[in-house]
């Protein structure tokens, strides 16, 4: 069979259409062989190769063999289960990186963000157990500043032009990041003024209350689950937040050597696992 040809597949009742060239990715598996006509214990039906197997697990193996990347839902428990079914496939790679499962199993990550407020200007310091979600967060949290003379007003006729400036945010270490909006004076009497955006929302909010607001909000939507809220010092009254949520952890992937003299053959490599809603 042609490695640009059609296959379709019914395992367990649940029907899978893919190119040959996917379940050719290693040779020497038994989907592999099933096409060659080597392996007689798929049979072909009515154009259907009928496989008596676990289809929903099925499912999981043929995304494997065509991103070469393990990916399951963030619930996801048979592992035991879908390493019988690689074995089943003699997806031997496959089946050494379910053996792992505790790479493989989703941790618990936390996250805490503290909120000043000073009359006209909040504060904000996010800690986090994950560096790289981190990391994420300062690459979609933007802080813009805006300075005028403070008297300009007062002497023109005209208010004084207006510009709004990125800034970086401040990086104490890999595992925290500190920004703050509202207005204040510099030491050269400007009035200084800055304002804070959390993409995907474009807007530029520069009061301390709405900003948390937002973070909050985006903090939910990737999947934070707000765990309680307490007062950390009671004379600056700094709150703080405390967020969990489960994440995946680093787990492992295949590379296929591209060398004729090793076709097939597959090395492991660490690589993030990526994670299914």
């Amino acid at each position: 069979m042609s490695n640009q040809d059609v296959v379709v597949l019914n395992v367990g009742g649940m029907t899978f259409t893919t190119w040959a060239s996917t379940l050719q990715q290693f040779p020497e598996s038994r989907l592999a062989r099933m096409l060659n006509g080597s392996d007689h214990d798929f049979r072909l039906m009515n154009g259907q190769f009928f496989v008596d197997r676990d289809g929903v697990l099925f499912s999981y193996i043929l995304d494997f063999l065509r991103t070469l990347q393990l990916s399951l839902p963030t619930n996801f428990s048979d592992y035991q289960r879908l390493q019988r079914e690689a074995d089943f496939y003699e997806l031997n790679s496959l089946a050494e990186i379910l053996s792992q499962e505790n790479l493989l199993k989703p941790r618990l990550e936390m996250l805490e963000v503290r909120f000043l407020l000073q009359e006209t200007q909040a504060f904000i310091r996010i800690f986090g157990s994950c560096s790289s979600t981190i990391e994420e967060l300062a690459g979609r949290i933007i802080m813009f500043t805006e300075q005028q003379l403070g008297q300009g007003w007062h002497n023109n006729s005209f208010p004084p032009q207006r510009s709004l400036n990125p800034v970086p945010l401040e990086r104490p270490s890999h595992h925290d990041l500190v920004f703050q909006c509202g207005t204040d004076y510099s030491v050269a009497d400007q009035l200084v003024t800055r304002y804070v955006s959390i993409k995907p929302d474009a807007r530029k909010l520069i009061n301390g209350t709405n900003v948390l607001g937002l973070l909050v909000d985006t903090l939910l939507k990737d999947g934070f689950h707000l765990v309680s809220t307490r007062t950390v010092s009671s004379e600056e009254k700094v709150e703080c937040y405390s967020f969990d949520r489960m994440k995946r952890a680093e787990g492992l992937a295949i590379a296929v050597s591209q060398n004729p003299e090793s076709a097939g053959i597959a090395q492991i490599k660490r690589s993030q696992v990526q994670k299914r809603k």
